[in-house]
């Protein structure tokens, strides 16, 4: 099926600005090209990476002006050549570090993974970065197994929510930092709340005095060598982010680079533990073998979804046309669970 354009609602991030000068503009999308697929969005995240994004934080983010929106679902509207055209009218998920926040999206046909049946399109948005994170740090650098103990630092958060149930599927006993307002949240997912404004260190003893076979930790600064320090013998430790500094000033990768040196360090150490900073995009220039992974997991993740396994996390939903409420929205912290964006009614 082809089509010659497309007017397409975006969200232009123009430069570091607060939420409310996100920009609503609109564009021409041409028809899909050889390998590609033209999505209109149905749903797209508001994460962290947006927020360190408008602040010009993000490790690897582009010049600006850009389109935000590191993930999305929706359904193929139309192909280009070489692309199977029965894909037309499927509903998908991709992965996109920027883009997302568009009512239409022109992507690789290679990128894109199938959402099963059923599956609301807000609810299935809530598990593809987070979903994708929470299962490659659980399954392929942890290799976390049934009868383990692990530390999920922000538990109520989007990677967090996802890595509790996750682990908890797998048969691992979870303990989980979060709020004393969000214990109650954490408990019903499966974990042991821990009051992170507390004595975590203390906290964590006190429920697994040998340590913990396993922490995943989105914080960074001065707090990662607490959450090194709680790990058992042969125990792993993964760092995905760095939280603690967002907002501190100066050049935003250095952060980055002091924590990934200490892990390394900590590595070569005889101490028998482990430790590796998750990057979601590590990995990519193999690129079949990234997206087969990718693929993988996802769909893996999706269908635990779908089959009632795993529990969307949604906080709030705005249309696509009000993403500036909905970025202060996330950054305020004043809802539970993963601020989504909608499609604005046609």
């Amino acid at each position: 099926m082809s089509i010659k354009t497309t007017t397409a609602l975006e969200i232009v991030l123009p430069g570091e600005v607060e939420p409310e000068g996100l920009l609503v503009t609109h564009r021409e999308i041409a028809a899909p090209g050889r390998g590609q697929a033209l999505v209109r969005v149905e749903a797209s995240g508001v994460s962290f990476a947006e927020q360190q994004m408008r602040r010009g934080k993000y490790y690897d983010q582009p010049a600006y002006p850009f389109v935000p929106g590191y993930d999305l679902v929706g359904t193929v509207a139309a192909v280009g050549e070489g692309v199977d055209a029965g894909l037309v009218g499927t509903r998908v998920a991709a992965l996109t570090k920027i883009g997302g926040w568009s009512s239409h999206a022109l992507l690789d046909a290679a990128d894109l993974v199938p959402v099963p049946a059923g599956l609301d399109p807000a609810d299935a948005e809530t598990f593809v970065v987070n979903g994708i994170t929470a299962w490659q740090m659980l399954h392929r650098i942890a290799k976390v197994r049934a009868g383990q103990t692990v530390l999920v630092h922000g538990a109520n958060g989007g990677v967090g929510s996802t890595l509790v149930q996750l682990a908890r599927l797998a048969g691992a006993r979870v303990i989980g930092t979060a709020s004393a307002r969000n214990a109650e949240q954490v408990r019903a997912l499966g974990a042991e709340p821990v009051d992170y404004r507390g004595d975590i260190v203390a906290q964590v003893r006190a429920l697994a005095p040998e340590g913990v076979d396993a922490v995943f930790d989105h914080v960074g600064g001065a707090g990662i060598v607490d959450s090194f320090g709680l790990l058992a013998d042969g125990g792993t430790l993964v760092s995905y982010g760095t939280a603690a500094t967002k907002d501190d000033a100066g050049n935003s990768r250095l952060p980055v680079l002091k924590l990934i040196g200490r892990l390394l360090w900590w590595n070569a150490l005889p101490n028998g533990r482990h430790t590796h900073f998750y990057n979601i995009w590590a990995g990519k220039r193999r690129l079949a073998k990234f997206r087969t992974q990718l693929a993988e997991d996802l769909g893996a993740v999706l269908a635990l979804a779908a089959q009632g396994e795993l529990t969307a996390q949604v906080g709030a939903r705005f249309p696509l046309s009000q993403a500036a409420q909905a970025l202060a929205t996330a950054e305020s912290h004043s809802v539970t669970g993963k601020v989504v964006l909608v499609a604005d009614p046609r």
